[in-house]
Order: C-alpha cells, then structure tokens, then sequence
C-alpha cells in the first residue's frame, strides 16, 4: 500500500493499483542478435530487480565484446538492403511499429514501471505516448528526406551504435531508433544494466511488425559492452545519452576517427520565477520540473531561480503543495513519487543531499513514511543556497530542489547561465516581451515558456556546453544518421 504525506486535505485516496497480470516477464532473456534471441557467448547472466520492492524482475544475458562484433556485423549485412528500400517501404515498418506500440501500450507501462521505479500515470500518460508518436513521426520522413533541408538524396551512415540511460527506457530508444531507421541505417543498442527489460520487449516488437533481421539489435549488458561498441571499427555513428563524465569519454575515444556522434549528456536547468508570474501556475511547473520521474531528468529544473520579491509567498505555496503529493506504490495510479532507480543513484543523491546541509544550506521536506524495502528518498528543497553550494552546481539527479532568488532580470540571466551545463530552462511571467528577452539571453538547448518538461517529437532537443552537442527529434534529428 503507497504511504502519502501527512495532509489535512478533505480528500482520502484509496489504493489504486495497476495490474501486473497485463505483462508476462519471463525467467530469463537473451541478447536479440540478428532477428533471434540468443545467450551471451561468454555465458554471463544479470539480474534486473524493480526499484521498489528489490523483487528480481527476470535474468538477463550479459554482453561482452564478442557479441558486440556479432551484432555489428549482423547490422551491417542488413544494412545494404534496408537502406535501399524505398523511404516509403521503410515507413510501413515504422508505421507498423508505432501501432504495436499502441495496442501494447498499458503492457509496455506497467513493464517500465515495475523495471525502472516511475510512477504508472506518468510511464502511462507521457512515456508510452511520446514513444509512438516519435516512431510516427519519423515514419513520416522516411520518404520526405529530399525535403529536410540537407540536400539532394541524402545518404544514410550505416550502422548506429547506440548507448541510452536508465531514466527513461523506452523514451531514449524511440529517440535514436527512430530517426535511424528512417534514415536508412540499422542499429545496434545498449540499454542501461538497470532496465534492460523494455528494450528487449522492443525487440520482439520489431519481430511482430516483421521488420528484417539484423535492422535493430539489442545487447543488454554493462559499461564495458557499451564502449566495445562505441569503439568498434564497424560502428559510423555513435549516439549517447547519459552522465558527462562518460560523454567525455566517448567524445576522446571518437576524436580523430570517421565516426559521427551525438551527445546529450548532464544538465542543472534552471527555472526561472519573475515577481509577474501566476503562483499557483508556477508552483505546478517547478513540480513538474523537478519531481518528475523522481528528478532523474536531465533537464530537470533542479535550480528555482525566484524574484526576491515573492519568494516567500511562493515557497510557502510550494511547501502546502508539495506536502499533498504522495510516495509509494509506483503502479497506484494515486502515485505522484515513485522510487529511486537504483541504490547507488539513491547513494549518490544522498551524499550530495548532505553535502547540501554540510554547507549551511536549510534543508525541508514534507513528512512522510518511506517504504520498508526499495530505495526511496522524499522531495526535498533546500533554502539558503548560493551559487557556491555543491548542490547549485553539481547535478543530483533526484528529487532535490535547489532555491535561489535574485532582484533583476539580467541578475537572472547570470545566475541561470553560471554553469557548466546548457540543456534546459524555465521561464515564468505573464510579459511576453519578457520571455523572449530572456530566453534569447539564456545560454541553454530548450527554454520552457510558463511550464516545464514538455516535449514534442517534431522539436529539437539539446544542450551547449557540458550538456552535450547535436539534437534529437524534428527534423533536426535526422541530420545525425544522414550523410550531410
């Protein structure tokens, strides 16, 4: 049963839980190589076990570098003939992917969320949706590419080697699937060692949309899996999103090849409130901004930038709204704070809410239970906060907000762009002249305008700085996977 935040609302919740019975996860699975489903060649197994209750999930093959060169391989045999199918003959399978995304729509979330911890409204309402309509979407260019500005018949890369984190499974394939595919170029994909589940759940998708074999491989496994294919000398482009240090990393080890790469990496987003702002409307967006998906967003709004002049009536309203939000039971569909993914993220989030309250930030959050088992850690909002605090500058990357407060708009726009992040921002006013002076100032990939964290699969996504470099979605996302 969810515990909920001690509230004196006029409102009781009675439990709500999503069925598990919609989605049958096997015993064990295998790495899907070339259309089938085979064991690793060194034999290796790992567990998946749901965030919340420490249950394991299923047993899953681990890849190592020599089922690497099989699936580059087998991605490259069937490149010549995907990539020569007409645009329009590689939409049907888009299409037809997109649809079977669809119809297994309440299997896939119930699936993400017992695998990654989320709350089921929101893997429910905006993780399974966006994910068909980013396969629609570039099912829609497959045959349009003459038209998305990159010249005469552009040319697909090749073989994609594809890395995606841990925080939205399903989401980040879509995100680099898609726009592969339409391109013309087969993949191979290294879902995250904590949620491997819905990847593979993807593979016997492509199966049932009968796409052709070796087009789409899938090799759960660890870091190491990861970089044989970054490095490998039959990969042409290279997608990765994930921590910056790694970015980094990656970015050394393709300096100097023929390899193209794409990096969407860390972020410290700020949202910026102005004294104009509706509060009530304003509230809504930092908790969108930061609690979503626990705050294990990289765009998160994880710095409130608050105009002096109403930071206490907006905290005191951000505080009655945060204390009727409730934590538990991911698949209660009453859930608003699901659990952390993993106990080293839920270390790490942790030791930097500590080093916070070390360094003389205040440190608040609203009273509740914690679940007994799994890995939890309530909303939090630290006060007091200067831009020297460790938690204003390093990314946490969960439910912990930082609070700021400045007296100008050009005060703002400094204090916003003092990091070394640039992937996104909140704008809150009611002037619009405003907006566009400031977002226009703003040194980041994506500015909200009074909301946060909404995402749509014809805009470009992105950041500068240490936030990456490239963009997904729109039809900027295909100039990746094209030869231009």
């Amino acid at each position: 049963m969810a515990s909920a935040f001690d509230t004196a609302s006029a409102f009781a919740y009675a439990p709500a839980p999503e069925s598990r019975s919609v989605v049958d996860i096997a015993p064990s699975y295998g790495l899907f190589i070339d259309g089938e489903f085979t064991e690793a060649a060194g034999g290796k197994v790992f567990k998946t076990v749901s965030p919340s209750t420490e249950e394991v999930l299923s047993e899953v093959a681990q890849a190592g570098a020599e089922d690497v060169d099989r699936a580059v391989a087998a991605a490259r045999r069937a490149f010549g003939k995907w990539s020569a199918l007409p645009g329009a003959e590689r939409a049907k399978y888009l299409f037809r992917i997109a649809r079977i995304i669809q119809e297994r729509s309440r299997e896939l979330a119930v699936l993400e969320t017992l695998d990654n911890g989320k709350p089921i409204k929101e893997t429910r309402d905006a993780d399974l949706p966006l994910v068909a309509a980013h396969f629609f979407y570039y099912a829609g260019w497959a045959d349009k590419l003459d038209h998305a500005g990159y010249g005469r018949d552009p040319r697909p890369l090749g073989v994609a080697g594809q890395v995606i984190p841990w925080n939205f499974p399903l989401l980040m394939l879509a995100w680099k699937i898609a726009p592969a595919l339409a391109a013309g170029n087969t993949v191979v994909l290294k879902p995250a060692e904590t949620t491997p589940l819905s990847a593979l759940f993807f593979a016997d998708i492509c199966r049932q949309a009968g796409l052709p074999k070796g087009v789409v491989n899938i090799l759960p496994g660890y870091g190491d899996a990861g970089a044989a294919l970054v490095a490998h000398e039959g990969v042409d482009k290279v997608a990765f999103t994930g921590s910056t240090a790694v970015g980094k990393a990656i970015a050394r080890q393709v300096a100097g090849t023929r390899k193209k790469v794409t990096l969407e990496l860390g972020g410290k987003g700020a949202n910026i409130v102005f004294d104009d702002a509706p509060i009530d409307q304003a509230v809504e967006g930092i908790v969108t901004g930061i609690f979503f998906n626990q705050g294990q967003v990289c765009c998160a709004g994880s710095r409130l930038l608050v105009q002096e002049s109403i930071q206490d009536e907006l905290l005191d309203a951000l505080k009655r709204r945060l204390s009727t939000m409730r934590l538990g039971d991911p698949l209660d569909k009453n859930t608003d704070i699901g659990a952390i993914n993993s106990a080293e993220q839920l270390a790490r989030i942790t030791a930097l809410a500590d080093t916070g309250e070390a360094e003389g930030a205040e440190r608040w959050s609203p009273e509740c239970e914690l679940p007994s088992a799994g890995y939890w850690f309530a909303p939090t909002l630290f006060t007091g906060v200067t831009q020297a605090h460790t938690i204003a500058r390093d990314e946490i990357f969960g439910p912990v907000l930082s609070v700021l407060s400045f007296r100008t708009p050009d005060e703002a726009v400094a204090k916003a762009n003092n990091s070394q992040y640039g992937l996104s921002a909140g704008i809150w006013t009611e002037k619009g002249s405003r907006i566009l002076a400031v977002a226009n100032k703003l040194r980041a990939g994506v500015v909200w305008a009074n909301t946060f964290n909404k995402f749509d699969p014809t805009s470009p996504f992105g950041g500068y700085k240490e936030s990456g470099f490239g963009r997904e979605g729109g039809r900027h996302g295909l100039e990746a996977y094209l030869d231009v």
